[in-house]
């Protein structure tokens, strides 16, 4: 049998001109990190079940913070009490309801009774609510929004220009904080920034900045972002030793506890 060699060159070539295009767009996709993934069918959620593109290696639900302070990502927000928060049912219209969360860190569902919901995320508190309606409504499904919530704020007092609450509209270091608050006063102590943070109902951490060799060494790296309920107080005078961790009482040493 002869063997046309010519025909099974060009066949080849043709073979090659169509696969390399294809193989450098999975390249490309692959360099954007991209994947495609399909979108298993959900209780909520538009465009349930449809192919899209999403990002490879999304990460963990929650996060630790900024990658400035050490975390990869922002955390999600968590309910607090008088945050209000509308539930939408999607097979049960008649459900539908507009909730307060309780100084007690409740709400009272409709014929469900009450569930906690402080402390959680939107997603913690819908399947929360996806619980105390199960066996009560047939596969029930239902949506969380915020309404209304607190807005991010944090407290600057001592020798401040301005001493009072301000809001966290953006990312902002204790640095920035203090010229938000009208910066340091002439009896101010920049060598020994107070920084408070909330770790639970009665425990609050402490932590020391010394903003004065900072700008010195123009080293603004170490200044940490600010979280909301974060307390910034800046002393007259030299704060000999403080412990990492204090109760809340304690703070009536440096700024009233009703400040936090």
């Amino acid at each position: 049998m002869k063997v046309d060699l010519t025909a099974i060159v060009v066949t080849v070539l043709l073979l090659q001109l169509c696969v390399a295009p294809f193989a450098q767009e999975k390249k490309s996709e692959q360099g954007l990190g991209l994947t495609t993934q399909s979108s298993p069918t959900g209780q909520t959620g538009a465009g349930t079940g449809s192919m899209g593109m999403v990002a490879a290696k999304p990460g963990q639900a929650d996060g630790t913070g900024n990658p400035r302070l050490g975390g990869g990502r922002r955390p999600l927000y968590r309910l607090n009490h008088s945050d209000v928060v509308t539930l939408s049912f999607t097979l049960s219209p008649e459900f539908d309801q507009t909730l307060t969360i309780q100084p007690d860190g409740y709400v009272a569902l409709k014929d469900a009774g009450p569930v906690l919901a402080e402390g959680l995320t939107l997603e913690e508190f819908r399947l929360a609510v996806l619980r105390a309606y199960t066996g009560y409504l047939h596969e029930p499904q239902v949506a969380v929004a915020l309404k209304e919530f607190e807005h991010p704020s944090f407290v600057a007092g001592g020798e401040v220009g301005r001493p009072g609450k301000y809001e966290l509209h953006a990312e902002t270091t204790i640095m920035e904080a203090v010229e938000i608050a009208g910066g340091f006063t002439h009896e101010a102590r920049h060598s020994q920034v107070l920084l408070f943070r909330h770790v639970n109902d009665g425990l609050v951490e402490a932590r020391v900045f010394n903003l004065k060799k900072m700008l010195k060494e123009k080293n603004l790296g170490e200044a940490c972002l600010l979280r909301s309920g974060d307390l910034i107080f800046v002393p007259q005078n030299s704060v000999s030793k403080i412990e990492r961790f204090l109760s809340k009482p304690s703070l009536s040493m440096y700024v009233s506890s009703t400040q936090f």
